[in-house]
């Protein structure tokens, strides 16, 4: 075997086990978005699960604010779609865009019912929706933390993927699209955890 035959192997050998590397990495990080969406599904179920609840506790005392908890109920419904069809594709752009318009209805119908319930003194002192209340914000924080912690690992992916040599290689190995960030409309209003105290 000659030197120019060792140098090709050696070559090759870099070659093959370099495109092994890259691919195994873009996998390794689409994963771990994937797995940091999950988190947010996680609490976002959370949170859904607790909205009827809130919805209820303030039906006894708001009898005739019916539009403001329908359309809690309707927001919450719509917000739960969003997130099956994000759950299905996370990192997709336009699943990322349906859940955060969703998400967006159903923080301003939880502002509104917010305003409502401020007028009804017996129901913010009501136990039950205090602590309904307390259990919405520690939700609404983890979400927070949760989406911060997923639109990090889009990022790295997604930078990861456009630079070089991975950029040449990452569309034959299924990566050709970029994942989305789960971003809010109203990124500015968003930034601090709603407030929700009844």
């Amino acid at each position: 075997m000659s030197i120019t035959s060792i140098i090709i192997l050696v070559i090759l050998a870099v070659i093959i086990f370099m495109t092994i590397g890259i691919y195994n990495k873009l996998v390794t990080l689409k994963n771990r978005f994937e797995n940091a969406f999950s988190q947010i599904e996680v609490q976002l179920k959370r949170r859904y699960d607790l909205i009827p609840n809130l919805v209820e506790t303030a039906k006894a005392y708001i009898t005739h604010e019916r539009e403001t908890l329908e359309a809690v109920i309707q927001a919450r419904n719509q917000a739960m779609k969003g997130l099956e069809a994000a759950s299905a594709n996370p990192g997709s752009p336009a699943a990322m865009l349906d859940l955060s318009q969703a998400e967006g209805l159903l923080t301003g119908a939880l502002g509104k019912l917010n305003v409502v319930v401020e007028a009804y003194p017996d129901l913010k002192a009501n136990q039950n929706m205090m602590q309904l209340s307390e259990e919405l914000t520690s939700t609404e924080n983890k979400v927070a933390f949760s989406r911060q912690a997923f639109n990090d690992a889009v990022t790295l992916y997604n930078t990861y993927k456009q630079t070089f040599p991975p950029v040449a290689l990452s569309g034959m190995f299924g990566h050709s699209e970029n994942a989305s960030l789960l971003e809010y409309e109203d990124t500015e209003a968003m930034q601090d955890a709603p407030k929700v105290s009844f």
